[in-house]
């Protein structure tokens, strides 16, 4: 297999030699990335295929020490990232590629982009007074091309993939990644393997990486079995890894957080409350909230909070019941699929975010996750199950006085409500929770449901039942 070269230099002035865009200072400045080791703190000079310490096993991260003390100026950079929003370049109207100053250098020919984050901030009036929590935001990833967060991350490390000249791309998913994957492969033309687990994947993840081309291959396991697999085949195959072990990836999502803090004019808020499944989003929000602290751009972190499945909950028992020491891995079991992972790998990771930022960890039911869902969609905001672990986490936070009514909160959403489209028509029919221990529980939500209403094509029976509508609102 083609090494993994990890030295790469990011530039802040005139471009170097090696084909990075143009920007728009002069002067330079020259900020070198490596990888380091989570836990030994090795520094190697390669990655291996499965993107392993090869010291001790554990996950590896970019890191930059050029930035000390040669930090590039707050105002500069902000600046510069604010006049790209008007430039007509490819990689300036992406929100990923137009922080590069804050990435691992990757020369603009090898990158694949779809125009991707740029996502919105919307505030949520309903919530916020269902929760006491009046400046409540939610940043919706599930706005990017393949309508999840997945998107930043892949852009960058499908183009890592296609610098390095690989043919073959690959992941294990529970959905939204092999989505996210099979698009920028076949968008930068290179194959795609997606490995997913039979029977546990929303038909809508499901007929994006087929729509893109993948090579779709369904195991009779769970997610975890899948992941066991694939390292299997990339230490056998010239196929490149592109799940979130794979630092690349960590290194684009943290732009959401670059965008979000943006769009805040740089003034952090309280909360940022984010769902957990393989936390490599979770690590990566964190990740550049630290960065982005130690630079000057903001001047507090902001707490984050993990929210899990309570059926898919191996983090929040690792913080709960182990003080972080251990994580022992489960079968995980929740209807939100996206975090349906009982062995998440970047759970060190999210840990010492959790710990940097004084955040919490939280597990919410079935009937707590859909009902949240349906109250974020009474917003006119739609979201897949897993984003709605969020809001459902939020309520919690609110009853143990961790969350103060008068601070502010931002929402991470990371998947679009058509991404589980069968979740959403069995909650609204009210047969989601049939035969299930919480069917009690889920009464609560009887005022949220919106069944359609089958009727004659008789205009009196459609007065009828507006007027019944009504008179329940007012009411």
């Amino acid at each position: 297999m083609p090494e993994c070269r990890i030295m790469s230099v990011a530039c802040f002035g005139s471009p170097p030699s090696t084909g990075s865009l143009p920007l728009s200072t002069t002067g330079s400045i020259e900020t070198v990335s490596r990888l380091r080791c989570i836990a030994c703190g090795a520094t190697p000079e390669s990655a291996s295929q499965d993107f392993r310490c090869a010291a001790c096993g554990d996950l590896l991260e970019f890191v930059f020490p050029g930035w000390a003390p040669d930090a590039p100026d707050p105002a500069t950079l902000k600046s510069r990232w604010l006049d790209r929003r008007t430039s007509r370049e490819p990689l300036d109207q992406s929100g990923v590629w137009r922080f590069r100053e804050l990435l691992p250098h990757i020369p603009a020919e090898h990158a694949i982009t779809l125009r991707e984050g740029n996502t919105p901030l919307y505030h949520l009036p309903r919530c916020a007074r269902a929760t006491g929590v009046e400046n409540l935001h939610a940043k919706h990833q599930g706005m990017n091309p393949t309508a999840s967060f997945k998107d930043t991350g892949m852009t960058f490390a499908a183009s890592s993939a296609r610098h390095g000249r690989f043919q073959w791309v690959a992941c294990a998913s529970t959905g939204n990644t092999s989505a996210s994957m099979a698009a920028y492969a076949a968008r930068g033309n290179m194959h795609s393997l997606v490995l997913i687990p039979d029977g546990q994947i929303s038909w809508g993840k499901l007929s994006q990486s087929l729509d893109y081309g993948a090579l779709t291959c369904q195991l009779r396991t769970d997610f975890d079995g899948c992941v066991r697999i694939l390292n299997e085949l990339v230490r056998q195959k010239p196929v490149y890894l592109l799940n979130s072990v794979n630092p690349y990836r960590i290194e684009g999502q943290k732009t959401a957080a670059i965008e979000l803090m943006e769009q805040l004019a740089w003034e952090p808020p309280d909360h940022i409350i984010v769902p957990g499944g393989n936390l490599g989003n979770s690590s990566a929000i964190g990740k550049a909230l630290i960065e982005m602290r130690e630079l000057n751009l903001i001047s507090r972190l902001p707490k984050m909070s993990i929210i899990q499945a309570r059926g898919a909950n191996p983090f929040y028992r690792c913080v709960r019941e182990f003080g972080g020491k251990k994580l022992e891995p489960m079968i995980a079991d929740t209807m939100a699929t996206a975090i349906r992972i009982g062995n998440p790998a970047s759970w060190k990771k999210a840990l010492r975010v959790l710990q940097a930022t004084g955040g919490e960890v939280e597990e919410v039911s079935e009937a707590e996750i859909a009902i949240a869902k349906a109250e974020i969609g009474a917003d006119g905001i739609g979201c897949e199950p897993a984003s709605a672990v969020t809001l459902a986490g939020l309520k919690k936070l609110r009853r143990s006085g961790f969350v103060k009514a008068g601070e502010s909160v931002v929402l991470i959403l990371t998947g679009h409500l058509l991404k589980d489209p069968d979740f959403t028509i069995k909650f609204h029919r009210g047969d989601l929770f049939s035969g299930m221990p919480e069917s009690s529980v889920a009464a609560q939500a009887k005022n949220l449901q919106r069944a359609p209403v089958v009727l004659d094509a008789d205009l009196g029976a459609v007065i009828a039942a507006l007027d019944a509508v009504g008179e329940r609102v007012e009411k």
